[in-house]
Formats: structure tokens, C-alpha cells, sequence
């Protein structure tokens, strides 16, 4: 911490005091806060075919944002994706490949400057689950590929990206509420999703001395093509009502918060974690 001082020294005798006396005054209303808070801005979001990756494409588009929207191999939902984003008048690059591959990641950010010429936002997001009854039924293989996916790509995409964001850049991880309640058969997804959280104020406070925020979002139970493809049908009709509110989200109601974090109303967060969660109360 610098010894230098913030403000001139000043010193009002009555409380609550008065801004016309400071000096600085405090600012009440941000200048960088407009109609299109990403306007011409660039974003990489992983998982960006469905569910919430999709919301967060539609919406940082509607913020004025071109996306480059990165999928593993669900090509109709991914143009379905990219011709929202198109009818809101932005741009949108469809990169389909396994963020669990180092090669790959440094191929979507390269292609991505090579189309759009910067990235500002990265937005890590895909992942995979695996329900198991017990421990013992989670095989090695199945250990390493949800951690591939849903931790090792995020460093991957990261540690690629980082060479091309500039001062102001933001990072925005999607992690869970399973990593603040647990799951008793999403261990190995849970687990994964704890270490997103480390990561996430890890890479905060190393990135911050030069200018990058990063922050995540733990959404609650979300209706998305991952439950169906997951579960089987009868936990799939009654997905969501466990939580206060008694049903999932739509991706559309978790995709704000990214839109927040990516935007200069987030200005004074990093190392930080919103809650889309349903109304759960959790630590953390």
C-alpha cells in the first residue's frame, strides 16, 4: 500500500458532512454507464451454443458486444445462437472444438483477434456432469474429463487469452452453488466447481495490478440442455424445486449478472461472486 495520499487531507466538524465541501467530490453518477454498456466491445464465451452461455451471448449482444461463441459439437444450437445475436446486429464467430485442449484454446483466441481485431471479455462457462450414486462408481476417466473441461479448459482459455486483454479487460468464470452446499451425486462436478471459486480470487488478485477483473457467477439450478441430458426423467420433472423459489431459473434471468461484471457498473468488484441461486442463503 502507497503512502501517497488518495485525497488532499480535509476535515468537516458536523456528521453526516457535506459533499459540496469535498474535494474531491464523490462521483454519483458514472460516465462510462450508458444505453450499451459493451458497445464494440469483444467477447469470448464458452458453452455459448444453449442454456446460459447462449443468454450471455444474447445479452452482451443487446449491450452492443460482438461474441465469439465457442461449443464442442452442438452445431444447430450454436447457429441457432449466432442468428439472435446477428438479428441484434452484431457479429458472432461459431468455433466448435474441446477447451480441454490446449491447441484448441490458442486457436479460438487467435481466430477471434484475427476476426475482430481485440478481446476485452472472456467468459469461461462450458461444462460437463456426471451423476454417481457413490464414489466408488466415479471411475478415474470420468475424474479427469470433468475436471478437463470444467477447470483445465478454463486455464487453458485463460492462459491463451491473456497475451491480447488490455487494462480494463474483464474475466467472468462460471462456477455453482454446488461448491457452497455440496451435491451428494455431483462429486466430482462439485468439486470442480470449489476450485473455479479459488481460481477465480486467485486470478483476481494477480491480474488486478494490471487492470483485469475477475469475477464469477454461481447460478442455482438452471433449465438447461445439461439437465435432461443428465438425469434421468423423473428428477428431471421435479428439477429446481428443492431451492426457496421453488423452480429453476431461465438462463435468461442468470445472464444479467454476467452482463453486470462484464460492464463499468462492476467497476469497484474483483475476486467476487454473484448468487443467481434461487433464493438459497450460502457462505461464500
Amino acid at each position: 500500500m502507497s503512502d501517497t495520499p488518495l485525497n488532499p487531507p480535509q476535515h468537516q466538524d458536523r456528521q453526516p458532512g457535506l459533499e459540496s465541501e469535498m474535494t474531491p467530490p464523490p462521483r454519483a453518477v458514472n460516465p462510462e454507464t450508458g444505453p450499451l454498456r459493451l458497445k464494440d466491445q469483444v467477447a469470448i464465451i464458452t458453452g455459448g451454443d444453449s442454456g446460459i452461455g447462449r443468454a450471455v451471448a444474447v445479452a452482451f449482444a443487446t449491450e452492443g458486444a460482438d461474441v465469439c461463441v465457442v461449443y464442442l459439437n452442438e452445431h444447430d444450437d450454436a447457429e441457432d445462437t449466432a442468428g439472435i445475436v446477428r438479428s441484434l446486429g452484431r457479429e458472432c464467430l461459431l468455433l466448435a472444438g474441446d477447451i480441454g485442449d490446449p491447441q484448441f484454446c490458442h486457436q479460438v483466441v487467435g481466430r477471434t483477434v484475427e476476426r475482430f481485431g481485440r478481446l476485452d471479455m472472456l467468459v469461461n462457462n462450458a461444462a460437463e456432469q456426471h451423476p454417481q450414486e457413490r464414489l466408488e462408481d466415479i471411475e478415474p476417466e470420468q475424474l479427469e474429463r470433468t475436471f478437463r473441461t470444467n477447470v483445465f479448459g478454463m486455464f487453458h482459455l485463460t492462459r491463451a487469452a491473456l497475451p491480447h486483454l488490455n487494462e480494463g479487460a474483464r474475466i467472468i468464470n462460471t462456477t455453482s452453488v454446488t461448491a457452497y452446499r455440496g451435491n451428494p451425486t455431483l462429486l466430482d462436478y462439485a468439486a470442480s466447481k470449489g476450485a473455479i471459486v479459488a481460481f477465480t480470487r486467485s486470478l483476481s488478485l494477480q491480474l488486478l495490478p494490471r487492470g483485469i477483473r475477475v469475477n464469477a457467477v454461481a447460478p442455482g439450478p438452471v433449465w438447461t440442455p445439461l439437465i435432461p441430458s443428465t438425469f434421468e426423467p423423473d428428477k428431471v420433472a421435479h428439477f429446481g424445486q428443492q431451492v426457496p423459489m421453488h423452480r429453476p431459473a431461465q438462463p435468461a434471468e442468470i445472464a444479467p449478472a454476467y452482463v453486470f461484471l462484464a460492464s463499468s457498473d462492476a467497476s469497484f468488484m474483483s475476486g467476487q461472486v454473484l448468487h443467481p441461486n434461487g433464493g438459497e442463503v450460502v457462505n461464500g
